[in-house]
């Protein structure tokens, strides 16, 4: 296959088999954005591309790596697949809608105001990555690693964070609806007016309860704290 012919030829690329293929030197600089559809991008290498407003819809992107990527407005839908890797990729504005990104790897990635909605993103790092305002809803965030991330103010819906680290996450003003965080470790998270009544917290152990100080909880979640502790609210 000529790879750099396919790409300079036509911005729509469909059903085209690109596995292990290094496309960044074949994109071409100026044009309309490209789409992939259906494609096979399993462990294709885009590593500093520009992609700005890229499409991927329904394709196989298992191992794919985008580090250092320009993804700003780029849009994932569908397919997907295990290990992605977007290390210190640029992705503001950014959208997955129900994207397999299992153990996917963000890193250091820049992703104000992306947004994830419906996305299985069990064991994903997304440790210390840059930027506000990115949203998560309908996720499965299982196991996933969220050390220092800032989420200050984000509405959560339908998100699942069992056994997740959300160690120096900063939650302050967020809003949690249909929640989960069972066994979610929590040490120096920050709850500061977070509304944690929308949350399935699990059992709270003594550092976790540290760790909602001035967050926000309904009489239930209040009195299963203290029933755990051998108190009773009447």
């Amino acid at each position: 296959m000529d790879v750099a012919r396919l790409l300079a030829d036509g911005r729509e690329i469909v059903g085209v088999d690109l596995t292990e293929v290094s496309v960044t030197g074949h994109l071409a600089e100026d044009g309309p954005p490209y789409v992939f559809r259906d494609c096979d991008l399993s462990r294709a290498v885009f590593t500093d591309a520009s992609l700005v407003r890229a499409s991927f819809e329904g394709c196989v992107l298992e191992g794919a790596d985008f580090r250092h990527a320009d993804l700003d407005r780029a849009s994932f839908s569908g397919g997907g697949g295990a290990g992605m890797r977007f290390g210190r990729a640029e992705m503001i504005d950014a959208v997955f809608t129900d994207v397999d990104l299992a153990g996917a790897a963000f890193e250091g990635a820049l992703l104000t105001d992306a947004s994830f909605t419906g996305c299985r993103m069990v064991g994903a790092v997304l440790s210390e990555c840059r930027g506000t305002g990115y949203r998560f809803t309908g996720c499965n965030l299982m196991l996933a690693d969220l050390v220092g991330c800032s989420l200050r103010g984000v509405r959560f819906e339908g998100v699942r964070f069992d056994e997740a680290n959300l160690s120096g996450v900063d939650f302050t003003k967020a809003v949690f609806s249909e929640c989960r965080m069972v066994g979610a470790r929590t040490v120096d998270t920050v709850f500061a007016q977070a509304d944690l009544r929308g949350a399935d917290l699990g059992p709270v152990d003594d550092t976790r309860l540290r760790s909602l100080r001035g967050a926000i909880l309904s009489s239930a979640q209040a009195a299963a704290i203290l029933a755990e502790r051998g108190l009773t609210v009447l």
